[in-house]
């Protein structure tokens, strides 16, 4: 580790940030309904060592979207989404022979390899020049894949039609919007205080599909609860134990921890 929250003193190498960002995330613990050292939350197909081979599997593919991007820079951002998709796939690919078929980082590969491409293309980077390329990316994603698209609808789509939620897509065409809400509230050094704080906010699409609106409310009333009146480790692992027993995993706040963590050490 390099020190992800100390202050940056040379310019930000943002694929080994990604990675930190993920095995920092994982050692997080108690982390309620997710994956940690103590349990596996509400999962029963995945647990920490296969986070962990999962991680080593996608690192190395942080560096090479950092490459297309560079090879990308100076060129209109909205050609690049489709340059980027085949490798996120095979980063998807590589996930999935780490952990036999198990989506473990599809939604951190997703953000992550945003960053990273993104990184490749700026002249400068920092948290605001990261964002604002993405969205650039980004811009339309939500109207051409979960408002335009006939057929059988996915279950992001079913969202989107029926409750206004973009999801993944929506956040990075925002320049992770959510991310950068949370991330002056912060108080920079308690990964647990920058996910509850993410988990209030965030219309995580996980908790959406697992326990519907009431599960996503459920969730963010509890984080405001624990912000709001203070919290500790017991106070954690209730919240945890509670989610378990409604099957509730926070997994778009996940993926948006590790977001904010790599915002934070660009500056």
């Amino acid at each position: 580790m390099t020190g992800l929250l100390a202050t940056k003193t040379r310019p930000a190498n943002v694929p080994q940030l990604a990675e930190e960002a993920l095995w920092l995330e994982l050692a997080l613990t108690p982390k309620p309904g997710l994956v940690d050292k103590h349990n596996n939350g509400a999962h029963r197909d995945m647990d920490h060592a296969m986070f962990a081979r999962s991680i080593a599997a996608i690192a190395p593919w942080f560096t090479r979207f950092a490459e297309l991007g560079a090879e990308q820079a100076g060129k209109p951002a909205a050609e690049q989404l489709h340059l980027i998709r085949p490798m996120g796939i095979a980063c998807e690919q590589a996930m999935y022979a780490a952990t036999g078929g198990v989506n473990t980082h599809k939604g951190g590969i997703f953000a992550l390899g945003l960053l990273c491409f993104a990184a490749g293309r700026v002249d400068h980077v920092t948290s605001h020049s990261l964002c604002c390329e993405i969205s650039h990316i980004c811009r339309g994603l939500v109207a051409r894949e979960l408002a335009g698209r006939s057929g059988r609808a996915t279950a992001g789509e079913r969202q989107y039609q029926q409750l206004g939620l973009t999801g993944a897509r929506g956040e990075a065409e925002s320049g992770f919007a959510t991310v950068r809400q949370v991330l002056p509230q912060w108080n920079g050094y308690q990964l647990h205080d920058l996910l509850l704080r993410l988990m209030a906010v965030n219309q995580d699409s996980n908790l959406v599909s697992r326990g519907g609106m009431d599960g996503l409310r459920y969730v963010q009333g509890y984080a405001k609860d624990l912000l709001a009146n203070g919290w500790d480790w017991q106070a954690l692992a209730a919240m945890d134990n509670a989610l378990i027993a409604r099957n509730l995993s926070p997994g778009g706040s996940a993926d948006l921890l590790s977001v904010g963590i790599v915002l934070k050490a660009c500056g």
